[in-house]
């Protein structure tokens, strides 16, 4: 049977078609601004200890005024299926790919920070068409990738208190919308406590839940009634500690003070760029050389949506919430839905399995062999085969899709 894109007429108002169309003035400004980047002093220009090194940000700007062409990257993205829908009053751009096998999963996939929708490029064709790249066809997904509230295409939230549990909820929306009534999630970063919230609100609705990174708010019960904390898990507690004390200064300031800084990376593109470049690179499982793994025409790309959609100061804004609303868990609290975890060697620190257990059902836990943060990106074939058989054995019946 062939597939169909959702409906976006008769059978639901609310979803209608979307094209990416930058304003030519936006381009106007930006090589403009470029034109008068003014750069910093430094000791040397090569390091990185500091932050992003002199040499690699005057090469980016270079690359950006001279090389990067915006136009071939947005007619590229626009040859995704992109829609925008509402959901209890909250617009949500997504892209939607219907997959070709006897029976595709349905499976919402969820970006991070400082990621887009664009993170999922690749990895979505081996998930919706398995078949065409080594795979069986019953392994087929319907694949949803939204936008996070102030992400990209998706306006900002009107209003304070919008933090992944919420979006949690826009999510479980927009999947109903598209008459989808049992689906899968999978996320990194952001996307991966956006998506365990969806299995600890709607387990009747989430066939499964796949990471590639561990929430890094996620707190199991501890202390009295609870197990002892093992060696393994006290070695991750120190590792995220120091973490925090050497890396997390971007997480400390988005989580208290994120306006401030989005006055800084709203009016400087550079700024914008040194921000996020530093994180990929830093992130990735790159040697030092973010170019081995993400072009400069990715990076350039992602960072231009964050650019064109003036949607920073609302991506560093949701750290706050999350930090208000963290995902911690009380005494005997357990999450019914299976959870899978793929582990890339240079993922930010990742507690062992038994963490996960003291709260999760935990059916899948894998040691990837290469790869970083941004595995779909780095490694969109080794991901896919992962998400494919964490879901093998959880199709079945439930799914809905209402056609067009």
């Amino acid at each position: 049977m062939p597939a169909v894109p959702p409906p976006c007429d008769k059978a639901n108002t609310t979803i209608r078609p979307f094209q990416i169309s930058i304003p030519e003035a936006a381009l106007h400004d930006l090589r403009t601004r470029l034109a008068a980047t003014r750069f910093p002093a430094t000791h040397d220009a090569e390091d990185w200890k500091d932050g992003v090194s002199l040499s690699f940000a005057r090469r980016l700007v270079d690359y950006w005024l001279q090389s990067f062409d915006w136009r071939a990257q947005e007619a590229r993205l626009n040859r995704l299926q992109q829609r925008m829908v509402t959901v209890d009053g909250q617009d949500i751009h997504f892209v939607f790919q219907p997959g070709r096998g006897p029976s595709p999963l349905p499976l919402v996939l969820t970006h991070g920070w400082p990621g887009s929708f664009v993170e999922f490029e690749n990895l979505i064709p081996l998930l919706t068409d398995p078949t065409a790249h080594g795979g069986a066809p019953e392994d087929a997904f319907d694949v949803v990738v939204p936008s996070l509230p102030g992400y990209g295409f998706s306006p900002a939230p009107a209003r304070p208190g919008v933090s992944s549990r919420e979006i949690a909820k826009l999510w479980r929306g927009l999947m109903g919308q598209l008459g989808y009534n049992r689906f899968g999630a999978q996320g990194g970063d952001i996307g991966a406590g956006v998506s365990v919230w969806l299995a600890r609100l709607f387990p009747e609705n989430v066939a499964g839940v796949h990471l590639n990174y561990m929430p890094g708010s996620y707190c199991p019960p501890l202390g009295a009634g609870a197990l002892p904390i093992t060696q393994d898990e006290q070695q991750f507690l120190d590792a995220a500690a120091a973490f925090a004390a050497q890396e997390g200064a971007y997480a400390a300031l988005q989580s208290t003070k994120p306006q401030t800084l989005a006055f800084a990376l709203t009016d400087s593109p550079l700024g914008l760029a040194a921000w996020i470049a530093e994180k990929v690179r830093a992130w990735s499982d790159c040697g030092g050389n973010v170019e081995t793994v993400i072009s400069l025409d990715t990076l350039l790309t992602n960072i231009s949506l964050y650019l064109f959609s003036d949607s920073i100061a609302a991506s560093l804004r949701l750290y706050k919430e999350n930090r208000l609303n963290p995902l911690a868990f009380g005494p005997g609290e357990r999450v019914t839905t299976p959870l899978g975890m793929a582990v890339f060697p240079c993922e930010l620190p990742t507690p062992p399995r038994s963490w996960a257990e003291r709260v999760f059902d935990v059916r899948r836990w894998t040691s990837m062999p290469a790869g970083g943060h941004f595995a779909a990106l780095e490694q969109p074939s080794a991901l896919a085969a992962e998400i494919r058989a964490f879901f093998r054995p959880l199709r079945g019946p439930g799914a809905r899709h209402i056609k067009a």
